[in-house]
């Protein structure tokens, strides 16, 4: 990472990069808040108690998680309550792999071993960076997603051992969202300048590659085939890290804006 100055602020920033920071930090905060959410909707209806204690550590800490970044947009000039109880699906800049709900404990384990593989990938290219903000929350967080990535990796490999249905349904799970996780690092050349000035250590073709190293391995060693990706940007939002702007499942955003008990909303 550049040894130039540290910087303190957004408004610190280069004028042209502060867009791009501040959409790297919404994208991971609203990845990380429906992350949450879809990890709290199995602390009950996991296989076994373990699994339903883990989901709900697991739940918890990407909450709080997603809390510090929604934090940290006050300073480029957004209202952390407003991002975190007030916008529609469309809104949301969330990893586009998270747009479904988990719906079987098969896609629970890919999104525990994959999806949030992914946003470790993209903290740890944070944690040394010149914007102090970064540097100064990301190693907490980073922390805490050791226990995620044990936790995920584990039950993917049993649930290779397991053969059959089990096996099955989680590699279709892959198939369906492995190609999204993949298309969220962006383009080859995606983050070069915010990587010229320090600001990430990584251009998103670097991340992606640093993705695949870490879970290839892991894939191929628990029975599963990794997906063959072609990547195509051409409709690819760069602001948003998506391709569509359909965005997250209505009723798991409606839980995450706490709609149901809206009225006991307390600062």
């Amino acid at each position: 990472m550049s040894e130039a100055p540290e910087i303190a602020a957004a408004a610190d920033l280069a004028d042209e990069l502060r867009p791009s920071v501040r959409n790297l930090i919404l994208s991971l905060a609203d990845s990380k808040r429906i992350l949450g959410i879809l990890y709290a909707e199995w602390v009950l209806g996991a296989p076994e108690l373990e699994a339903n204690i883990a989901a709900s550590s697991l739940s918890q800490d990407e909450w709080g998680h997603s809390r510090v970044l929604y934090a940290m947009l006050k300073d480029f000039g957004d209202e952390p309550d407003q991002l975190e109880h007030e916008r529609e699906p469309d809104a949301y800049q969330n990893i586009e792999a998270l747009d479904g709900r988990l719906t079987t404990w098969p896609e629970f384990v890919v999104a525990n071993a994959i999806i949030d593989t992914a946003l470790t990938v993209q903290l740890e290219a944070l944690a040394a960076s010149r914007f102090a903000p970064f540097r100064q929350r990301m190693q907490k967080q980073l922390e805490e997603e050791r226990f995620h990535e044990a936790h995920g990796s584990a039950w993917l490999r049993r649930m290779g051992r397991a053969g059959g249905q089990a096996r099955s349904a989680v590699q279709d799970t892959l198939g369906q969202r492995y190609p999204a996780v993949l298309h969220w690092f962006g383009p080859d050349d995606f983050y070069a300048a915010e990587k010229d000035e320090g600001i990430c250590d990584a251009t998103g073709g670097e991340l992606r590659a640093r993705f695949v190293e870490r879970t290839a391995p892991l894939l191929q060693g628990a029975g599963f085939d990794v997906p063959k990706v072609d990547l195509e940007f051409s409709s690819w939002d760069p602001a948003a890290r998506r391709t569509n702007r359909d965005g997250p499942d209505p009723e798991a955003v409606a839980r995450a804006r706490g709609d149901k008990n809206r009225a006991f909303l307390m600062d």
